[in-house]
């Protein structure tokens, strides 16, 4: 992405809706491709635990289209970050972030001075620098999740950092955190409430549609309609009881 780009997620959200991802891992540009075809809210890449490599995951997204191309970096750190970016994503989701002094600086990484620490170059930037600078300030989507007990006991303060656009919740490691005799769903609309306290967007990874649905009807406004790893893995045994008549 060059030039001056409207982030178009980040502009429904900031308007009051919800948007609905498409979550990839695998590490392919066609299935991007083809997810971009049904113009998803967003499509986001995980470079945390995904198959991603660089050269795929600058193709794939700009193959996402139209639809907003987001990355789940692998940690908190201006590399991370501002590799990502540099791709042509349009936005950062920042794994395991604790404490808002780690959201302030997930927010630093995302921008050029004087608002930042970001370094300037990437074939996309470098395309039209000074307009895509000028976006940058306004249309890089910057989200943190909250997935410990650190970043539980701290929702408040994380989302009340300033210049973050959405906190992002992942049920799945908060869940390892809290243990087995928590009350994860608590946890979960305890940071929608502090979110809501402050008027920032709060998003939580769903494992079915189903439950983006009933997770948007809640109040968060961003959810996962799909992920590549569901549905192939979903797809081939539908697919297989068909053909052997086990449905």
């Amino acid at each position: 992405m060059i030039g001056q780009f409207t982030n178009h997620a980040l502009a429904r959200m900031r308007s009051g809706e919800g948007v609905a991802c498409v979550w990839l891992s695998l590490g392919s540009t066609a299935l991007a491709e083809i997810a971009a075809e049904s113009t998803p809210g967003a499509i986001v890449f995980d470079g945390q635990h995904g198959l991603w490599e660089r050269a795929s995951l600058h193709a794939a997204i700009a193959a996402a289209g139209a639809s907003t191309p987001l990355v789940r970096v692998q940690a908190n750190s201006i590399a991370a970050i501002g590799e990502a970016l540099d791709y042509g994503a349009q936005g950062v989701i920042v794994p395991l972030v604790d404490t808002a002094e780690q959201a302030a600086a997930a927010v630093a990484a995302a921008q050029y001075p004087p608002h930042g620490g970001r370094s300037g170059g990437g074939l996309r930037p470098l395309g039209a620098m000074a307009p895509y600078v000028a976006a940058c300030t306004t249309q890089i989507l910057v989200s943190v999740m909250i997935e410990t007990r650190e970043g539980l006991a701290n929702a408040a303060a994380i989302a009340a950092t300033p210049g973050l656009d959405m906190v992002f919740i992942g049920p799945g490691d908060l869940a390892l955190q809290l243990g087995p005799d928590a009350d994860l769903e608590a946890a979960i609309q305890a940071i929608l409430a502090a979110c809501r306290a402050v008027a920032v967007p709060c998003g939580v990874f769903t494992t079915t549609a189903e439950a983006a649905r009933e997770r948007m009807a809640q109040g968060f406004q961003f959810v996962v309609a799909e992920d590549d790893i569901r549905l192939a893995r979903g797809g081939i045994a539908r697919s297989l009881a068909i053909a052997q008549d086990k449905a």
